[in-house]
């Protein structure tokens, strides 16, 4: 008897299945009502607010509310909604080209003034200044303009010619300038040096869509120039175009090696990236500098590069973006910017940066700094933060080294810039207070110190001028002619830092680009420590082995500190 029961087990199963698949399919039929209802339930309140609210309420801004506060909600920073405006110029920043007429611009004092022109382009041809203001643009007199509003008049198709007029100081009168628009490049690498009659030292300052080419050609040609080791400065660089940052790394890394490996939602994020070609310059030792600004495909590179063992890692902590995005273009013009994958090391490292929303809850979100109280300012007014390895995940490098994961790259050498004393740094806040005012002071006295003084010399010359107590009394008389409402006494204590600010304002008004580092390159720490390990390591294993070239070892500090740094 008690096999009888046995023939019914299939058809209790079969109804148990049959009662289950039902309740999945009703179960999706009424999501997808449910999501039916909740659109419907959407429409109709924005209805009532824009029919019924108590003031007047434009209809189109209801719907970018909503749009912002969805994309606000997934507490992404890197998720969002570009306007026309927007994406090209963020499209300007990534693939670094655009017609126009070359000139970088500000607003100073209701005008829109030159801050320099692009070497090589239609603006640096003509013959235009740093300091020129734009009064006129094709006879619309464009004084009190926003320098983004100036921008989309001054851009256009490449062969164009605009006519730009221009009140310069010290010239009586406009001066006309007729130019024909070209297509202007931004180049990925401003300019590159040898220090030290063999160090080849490379500023990469963007991953646009030149970095790969202007990289290479750079480390080519230093190479020829009898540069025997290098040094890549990805201080400050955001990121950019993730294929950009892979290039640069496989000029650097052997054939068939992994670089990052991105994992998304859907199957298309899922991708592994490698290399293509062999080692471009093997055998050169490689320093990497790196600090807060450096992120995103900065952090690809450096990554890469230190998993791999390939290259010694100076200066601070970068960024922790680990995420990609992807754009798509949607009605209107508008392009969504969202982040569709995290992207990993090769050693399987997580760069991203995050921290407990509260004590009391386990969720996370994005975290690119420690609070405030714990971050310093440096003399260059750069902030520096403090060391945050405890707690870290650590993984192992391809030959062993033990490297941190989470929260951005560590460097293998923790190096920080000379900071200012707890006074100085009270008095530069206070300078910072007086925001643009106290920028365009130092600005407007560059280029008349430089005016006032002539042909200011070779460019690329390391720049040869002093200033001292009688420049910093004339910049703080002009300043409190312009309502500088900083005093003495504060200004004194904040003597050090606006003395390098002037010293580096007057060097790149003069000098460019390279003769503003050449003139600051003597108190960068972390490029002083990069040269001193370069001199004593002939090889790439020598560069690494030397004493504390370890993951987050504090190898040099901000000199002769006190008790206030």
């Amino acid at each position: 008897m008690s096999a009888r029961p046995a023939p019914f087990g299939p058809v209790v199963v079969l109804v148990l299945a049959l009662v289950a698949g039902g309740w999945f399919l009703q179960r999706g039929v009424a999501q997808e009502q449910n999501v039916f209802v909740q659109s419907r339930l959407f429409q109709e309140v924005l209805d009532h607010v824009a029919d019924r609210f108590v003031d007047a309420v434009d209809r189109e801004r209801l719907y970018e509310f909503a749009i912002e506060g969805l994309l606000q909600e997934l507490g992404d920073p890197n998720t969002a909604l570009l306007n026309v405006q927007t994406y090209e110029n963020f499209r300007i920043q990534t693939e670094g080209d655009y017609g126009g007429i070359g000139l970088e611009i500000v607003e100073r004092d209701d005008f829109v003034t030159v801050v320099g022109p692009i070497p090589g382009t239609p603006g640096a041809r003509a013959g235009i200044r740093p300091g020129d203001r734009i009064v006129e643009v094709d006879d619309r007199d464009i004084r009190g303009w926003s320098s983004q509003e100036a921008v989309q008049i001054l851009r256009g198709p490449p062969g164009a010619s605009v006519t730009v007029m221009v009140d310069r100081p010290g010239v009586e009168g406009l001066i006309e300038f007729v130019l024909e628009r070209a297509r202007i490049q931004l180049r990925s690498v401003p300019f590159a040096t040898l220090l030290e009659g063999d160090v080849g030292y490379i500023p990469l300052g963007v991953f646009n869509e030149g970095a790969i080419r202007e990289v290479r050609a750079a480390a080519d040609s230093l190479r020829n120039a009898g540069a025997r080791s290098l040094i890549l400065d990805l201080r400050g660089n955001p990121g950019g175009i993730l294929e950009q940052g892979i290039g640069v790394a496989d000029l650097f890394l052997p054939a068939q090696v992994a670089v990052a490996e991105t994992q998304g939602q859907s199957r298309e994020q899922n991708q592994r990236f490698g290399t293509g070609s062999a080692d471009r310059f093997e055998g050169m030792p490689l320093v990497v500098l790196v600090d807060r600004g450096s992120a995103s495909a900065s952090e690809i590179v450096a990554g890469a590069l230190q998993d791999h063992d390939r290259a010694l890692v100076v200066g601070g902590t970068t960024f922790g973006k680990g995420s990609v995005q992807t754009l798509f273009t949607l009605s209107g013009g508008n392009v969504l910017k969202l982040t569709t994958a995290r992207w990993y090391t090769p050693a399987g490292r997580s760069i991203e940066r995050v921290v407990p929303v509260s004590a009391d809850e386990d969720e996370t979100r994005t975290a690119p700094a420690p609070a405030p109280q714990s971050v310093s300012l440096a003399v260059d007014g750069q902030f520096v933060f403090p060391p945050d390895t405890a707690g870290r995940p650590t993984v192992q490098s391809m030959a062993g080294r033990t490297l941190y994961a989470g929260g951005g790259i560590v460097p293998d050498l923790l190096v920080t810039a000379d900071t200012l004393t707890s006074e100085e740094q009270r008095a530069v806040r206070a300078l910072f207070t007086e925001g643009g005012r106290y920028n365009a002071g130092v600005f407007n006295y560059a280029v008349n110190y430089l005016r006032e003084r002539g042909d200011p010399g070779v460019p690329g010359r390391t720049p040869d001028f002093e200033v001292g107590e009688t420049e910093l009394a004339e910049l703080y008389r002009s300043l409190r002619a312009r309502e500088f409402s900083i005093d003495q006494e504060t200004w004194q204590r904040a003597q050090r830092f606006v003395q390098f600010q002037l010293e580096g304002e007057i060097a790149l008004q003069g000098w460019g680009e390279l003769g503003q580092f050449l003139r600051k390159a003597p108190s960068d720490v972390p490029l002083q420590q990069a040269l001193e390990r370069l001199r004593a390591a002939p090889s790439v294993q020598a560069l690494l082995d030397v004493p504390g070239a370890a993951a987050g070892s504090d190898a040099a500090a901000s000199p002769a500190p006190d008790a206030d740094r």
